[in-house]
């Protein structure tokens, strides 16, 4: 009787290992984005930070803001929305497919907004609500104000505006409380969506960030941001370890810093040791080619010897 219960108690234990996330040591996650935070999502606790409390502009990770207060305001989701002038953009001249007179549902911009980043879309949800831009506006800082967001400020809805600044710490929270509505997570995590507009025509959108088409993946909520003055953000709330995680990372230099960083936050959360770095392949080595008889190349004299028109690298 005292063996089996010893062997009951002994298989509890190993289950319970099995169970115990590892270790973290923070040294052993390297990351390039320039500010980050790591946080458990159910209880607060902070994993990791990087300049994590260091204001800095945030691009269209504004949009998650611009979703709570669209839904905030209880407007109907289903009345339609046109784009017009008001809802270009001459500030950075950004690109959209939503053109001059598009008329979606509010409820389709929304998603538009999060899933693809849709500037446009994002500008006609501000626009259409009581009071236009400037009372949207006003509703974000507010809402920014009451969620303890202290070092954050909007100035449009869609984060074109560098003015749009926060930190790594502020937006954790602003994770935490936008995963409150399930629209939300929904939205912000749809892999691809087909919208129909009033002329008929169809028009394909893909999420704005690639992980939520990995399977090794479970993304509960995401949004990327890119202008040059925010450099390459993402944050996101994923299921990591069997525990939901708020990830941060911003101002990432280079188009897949940010995606190499979320997957190094993942193998250290995962292991607790650092990601290994991918094995460069060998090099093929090839004979240089020999110029025709006659054809011998003249040597270069002069400045071009040195600043010749080289691969630009």
């Amino acid at each position: 009787m005292i063996r089996s219960v010893a062997l009951v108690f002994a298989g509890f234990l190993a289950q319970a290992a099995l169970a115990t996330p590892p270790s973290l040591d923070v040294a052993k996650l390297r990351l390039a984005s320039a500010n980050a935070i790591i946080v458990d999502a159910e209880d607060g606790t902070r994993l990791y930070a990087k300049a994590a409390d260091e204001i800095t502009p945030i691009a269209s990770v504004t949009k998650l803001m611009t979703a709570m207060v669209v839904l905030d305001s209880q407007q109907p989701m289903d009345e339609a929305l046109e784009v017009d002038m008001g809802d270009f953009d001459y500030l950075k001249g950004s690109h959209s497919r939503l053109g001059m007179g598009t008329t979606l549902t509010r409820n389709e911009m929304l998603r538009l907004a999060l899933m693809a980043s849709e500037n446009r879309a994002a500008s006609s949800l501000a626009r259409h609500y009581p009071g236009g831009l400037k009372a949207f506006v006003t509703a974000m800082n507010f809402k920014a104000a009451s969620l303890g967001m202290t070092n954050t400020h909007y100035e449009d809805s869609t984060g074109l505006d560098p003015r749009n600044v926060s930190t790594a710490s502020d937006l954790a929270k602003l994770v935490r409380a936008a995963a409150d509505y399930p629209l939300i997570r929904e939205y912000s995590t749809t892999p691809s969506h087909y919208v129909e507009t009033q002329t008929g025509r169809t028009l394909g959108f893909n999420n704005s960030n690639a992980l939520v088409k990995n399977a090794a993946w479970d993304i509960q909520l995401q949004k990327t941001g890119y202008i040059r003055e925010a450099g390459r953000c993402v944050v996101m709330l994923a299921n990591i370890a069997s525990k939901p995680m708020v990830i941060v990372l911003l101002d990432s230099i280079g188009k897949f810093t940010r995606l190499g960083d979320a997957q190094r936050v993942k193998h250290w959360l995962e292991t607790g040791e650092t990601m290994p770095a991918p094995v460069a392949k060998p090099a093929v080595l090839r004979s240089p080619a020999k110029a025709p008889a006659g054809k011998q190349g003249k040597r270069i004299q002069g400045k071009f010897a040195a600043n010749g028109k080289a691969g630009r690298g």
